[in-house]
């Protein structure tokens, strides 16, 4: 009962905590945003041991060259991002929930507008994709930008643990006018949408129990495979985006990558999943090198796991998806 008590009221903390981060988001300038997330990730870096310590302990494994003291800033700035990214959301939703949202982005941040306007092409001469994205910039803008420009998009997102927190954020994404599904048992329903035209947007990029193993900077991790399995599945591409911070312009730039097609023919099944797999690691790669400070580097990336799973066997022999 004590432990359920000491859960409730840390709920309770979480949820005002993030209300009041919603509420100065709604009504403070830009500027003093970019502060309050500063203080919150400089809090978070503090007292959070655990956290700070998975954070460095990422950053050293990915950039083995960069100074210790580089590492720590990084680390620190990126704490801050995780803050910025749903403060940013609350700011711009008036805009991208406009009558007229794709003018509005032109002309705030046309390389933005442009490259999303690739992700649409992509859409519609596939009829449909698979869009991941790392956990770097504002990944909760992209929904909203997705609508904006046209793309019918389920997203797969992970339950919060917190209920109270989980409605709020809940009801925040759905103003985006997409449709989020919980990541478990996500499967039939994702191949349900790609079957009707959809596309889906996936964040694949952290360690699973289930994974497969591929090599992500240079260290081996797993990562999920359902994105290559239904574009093996459906004949449908794999295209990695992105939206990050300009930090000296100000604003912000997107990443579309080339679409990743599944081979036309292969021998084993399992191995074209995974080289699929591994490709769209680097892809990612490509967009976190570019904005280290802008990764969420506090979960246990390279996390290894006990049990082995299908996925870590031998991936030459053939095998037959259900």
């Amino acid at each position: 009962m004590k432990r359920k008590g000491r859960k409730r009221i840390r709920w309770f903390i979480e949820y005002w905590a993030v209300r009041l981060i919603f509420w100065a988001a709604g009504v403070l300038p830009q500027r003093a945003m970019h502060s309050i997330a500063a203080a919150l990730g400089t809090l978070l870096f503090a007292f959070v041991p655990k956290r700070r310590r998975i954070a460095i302990d990422n950053i050293t494994h990915a950039f083995p060259q960069m100074p210790p003291n580089e590492v720590k800033e990084t680390a620190s700035r990126s704490a801050a991002s995780f803050f910025l990214t749903f403060m940013e959301g609350i700011q711009y939703r008036s805009i991208l929930t406009s009558d007229d949202p794709v003018k509005i982005i032109g002309q705030l941040h046309p390389e933005l507008n442009v490259l999303f306007i690739k992700a649409k092409d992509a859409h519609d001469k596939a009829n449909g994709c698979i869009f991941v994205t790392p956990h770097i910039g504002n990944w909760e803008l992209l929904p909203y930008v997705s609508a904006a420009v046209g793309i019918p998009l389920v997203v797969v997102v992970r339950p919060l643990d917190n209920p109270r927190l989980e409605k709020l954020i809940y009801a925040s994404r759905a103003q985006s006018g997409q449709l989020f599904i919980a990541k478990t048992n996500a499967m039939f329903t994702l191949q349900d949408k790609l079957r009707q035209g959809k596309s889906i947007g996936m964040l694949p990029d952290q360690s699973t129990a289930k994974g497969v193993a591929i090599q992500y900077f240079a260290q081996t991790a797993t990562a999920t495979p359902i994105p290559a399995m239904l574009a093996v599945l459906y004949k449908r591409p794999i295209v990695v985006i992105a939206c990050c911070r300009r930090c000296k312009e100000g604003g912000f730039t997107g990443y579309v990558g080339d679409p990743i097609y599944p081979a036309s023919g292969y021998e084993s099944e399992k191995a074209e999943i995974i080289r699929l797999t591994q490709q769209t690691a680097q892809e990612m790669e490509k967009i976190i090198t570019q904005f280290p400070d802008q990764y969420l580097w506090m979960h246990n990336r390279w996390k290894t796991y006990k049990k082995q799973n299908l996925w870590a066997k031998d991936a030459s022999k053939p095998s037959t998806m259900v």
